[in-house]
């Protein structure tokens, strides 16, 4: 009796970090895309501490509304319209980026915002959709709510590090932009594909694999770092001049 009892929580006590690991190696997966996806939304604005701002405060309002999914989960996934809706919104932010004016400059499509307030409720919206998709399967493996808490404050966390690295990495690879969008457009059609006949649903490693090679694509091909370094060095001497014409135009006066 007592070794079966010793046995139990032996096992308890691996299954609990086992099951956290598991959750967060899931948010790191499935964080790519989103991240992604946040990171184009935020490069809509100008500059890059614009930038950051979007990020910071869309992200505290994504993780609130994360955790109100999280703790309404189980009534949430008895209406098929949270599904729907957030399918739809996937597909429709695919479509209006795809849609969007090229930037002559880098080549691809870009979503422009005139302030930051119009792009904080869209990323908070697009890790909520997101959310939809990772939260069920959250569920699906753990039982405990504070497992998938846990996993959910990791997730945000980390969704927001790799933004910031994808920002930087958007200027950098040619098609990553297109490439994100792609893997939304992904998780979009495997949401709506769950609402019309979830015996349809794609499985996991094949979403991973599609994902993988969108990934592969987007980053085969970097930006001319000739054309970059003349850019900023044009810039730079713009800059200079203005300057130089300033400081004539307060010696002359």
């Amino acid at each position: 009796m007592l070794e079966k009892i010793l046995d139990s929580s032996l096992y308890l006590g691996f299954k609990t970090p086992l099951l956290l690991i598991v959750l967060i190696a899931l948010e790191a997966v499935l964080s790519a895309d989103n991240a992604i996806a946040l990171a184009a939304i935020a490069q809509g604005l100008s500059n890059r501490k614009l930038q950051q701002y979007a990020l910071n405060l869309g992200l505290i309002f994504a993780y609130v509304l994360r955790i109100s999914l999280i703790l309404t989960a189980t009534w949430v996934i008895k209406f098929w319209q949270f599904e729907l809706l957030g399918a739809l919104y996937l597909l429709w932010l695919v479509f209006n980026y795809f849609t969007s004016e090229e930037n002559e400059e880098h080549h691809h499509h870009s979503l422009q915002f005139q302030s930051l307030w119009q792009a904080i409720p869209l990323i908070a919206i697009t890790d909520l959709a997101f959310s939809l998709d990772s939260v069920t399967t959250a569920i699906a493996i753990a039982d405990d709510l504070w497992l998938i808490l846990v996993g959910g404050t990791i997730g945000v966390i980390t969704l927001r590090f790799l933004a910031e690295l994808f920002i930087r990495w958007l200027e950098e690879f040619t098609y990553l932009e297109d490439a994100g969008f792609i893997t939304v457009g992904f998780v979009g059609i495997r949401l709506l594909i769950r609402v019309i006949n979830p015996e349809l649903v794609p499985p996991e490693w094949l979403m991973v694999s599609l994902i993988t090679i969108v990934f592969a694509w987007g980053f085969s091909k970097r930006s001319n770092p000739v054309s970059q370094t003349s850019e900023i060095v044009t810039t730079e001497l713009s800059q200079a001049n203005q300057k130089i014409e300033e400081a004539e135009k307060i010696s002359s006066s």
